[in-house]
């Protein structure tokens, strides 16, 4: 692959499970591949954010076997897009490596879950840009969410020393928190979200990772050197894919290395993750209402209505959410929604 060094690679990871926005959402199709927010998928989202050439290279996209013909069906945005189709699901340390290994050494990643929503289309460049400045430096770069809310269901950052005018250095990684220690995190003002997004460049995250990982970069090389290519399509060797033991890039290499930096972004940024969150994200009427489809609703306030037939009939009812899907009815109240995944039938369809 031919590629400058004054341009960004958009690195877009690609799966999911779809439990958590059960019943839209399911295994054969997750939330990537569906038009959540806007008339695109958030996954068309994801590739339209990064295709301006004057900014970005053509994407590598890293998925799995049983996602590759919605990948290729949503592609018309991306044509030149790269695909690293991996054998099994191995987390993302080993799917970044992938794409890393596939790049000239000089390249700078920008590394993004294909199933978030990004409101603020121009901060999120400009917070690419200056991470990309970073990761030039040698920084392997988060993007830490300004904090809305005392959120208990994301990891965060706590910022360290400056970096220049552009950023902080992460001073510490945080797991999920209880609710108290979240309204600390937020009270203090040292701490973001993380947001699963980063820059980093590729020969920076490949040592990185070999130092505290040698084993995965070894497992990873054998799997490059035995895959194949099909168009645009390139299969890692299975066999030794499958001898890497499965982590994040949080635990294997960002929550260990000295180089971890952050760059704050506030660009109305939502990664989804329940129908509470997707209700969040949509345009709502002056009562707080999202309807998607056929639907009644009287005296109702923050309410979200989703059916693809059926007509929903409300009346007085406050912070519920109701999805129809095929012969699929969900109802949850909006507290309940994080419980979502945890049902027999989003866990089975």
């Amino acid at each position: 692959m031919n590629v400058s060094a004054n341009k960004i690679t958009p690195v877009i990871l690609c799966g999911g499970k779809g439990t958590r926005l059960w019943p839209r959402s399911r295994a054969a199709k997750p939330k990537p591949f569906l038009p959540l927010v806007r008339d695109e998928t958030l996954f068309e989202q994801a590739l339209l954010r990064c295709a301006d050439a004057a900014h970005f290279h053509a994407p590598i996209i890293v998925t799995g076997a049983q996602h590759v013909g919605l990948v290729e069906s949503q592609l018309t945005v991306a044509p030149e897009a790269e695909l690293i189709v991996e054998p099994m699901a191995k987390n993302t340390a080993a799917a970044i490596a992938l794409a890393a290994m596939r790049l000239p050494q000089d390249s700078i990643m920008l590394v993004c879950p294909s199933d978030h929503h990004i409101g603020d289309f121009q901060a999120f460049i400009n917070a690419v840009k200056a991470a990309a400045e970073l990761a030039n430096d040698g920084w392997l770069v988060a993007f830490g969410i300004e904090p809305r809310g005392p959120e208990i269901g994301f990891g965060y950052l706590r910022k360290g020393e400056a970096i220049g005018k552009l950023g902080f250095k992460v001073a510490q990684f945080v797991e999920k928190p209880d609710f108290a220690r979240a309204q600390a995190y937020l009270e203090s003002g040292e701490y973001a979200w993380n947001g699963g997004i980063f820059a980093f460049g590729v020969r920076h995250y490949l040592a990185e990772l070999e130092r505290y990982r040698p084993e995965m970069v070894d497992s990873l090389r054998q799997a490059i050197d035995c895959g194949s290519e099909e168009g645009r399509h390139f299969y890692p060797g299975a066999a030794s894919f499958a001898n890497i033991v499965s982590e994040s890039v949080d635990y294997a290499l960002m929550e260990n290395t000295v180089r971890a930096a952050m760059i704050p972004a506030e660009m109305a940024w939502s990664d989804v993750g329940n129908w509470r969150d997707l209700h969040g994200a949509r345009d709502r009427d002056e009562f707080g209402n999202a309807i998607r489809g056929p639907a009644e609703i009287v005296d109702c306030r923050n309410v979200l209505v989703e059916s693809d037939g059926p007509t929903v009939h409300l009346i007085g009812l406050n912070d519920v959410i109701v999805v129809i899907d095929g012969n699929d009815v969900m109802i949850t109240s909006a507290n309940g929604a994080h419980k979502v995944g945890t049902l027999r039938a989003a866990t089975t369809q």
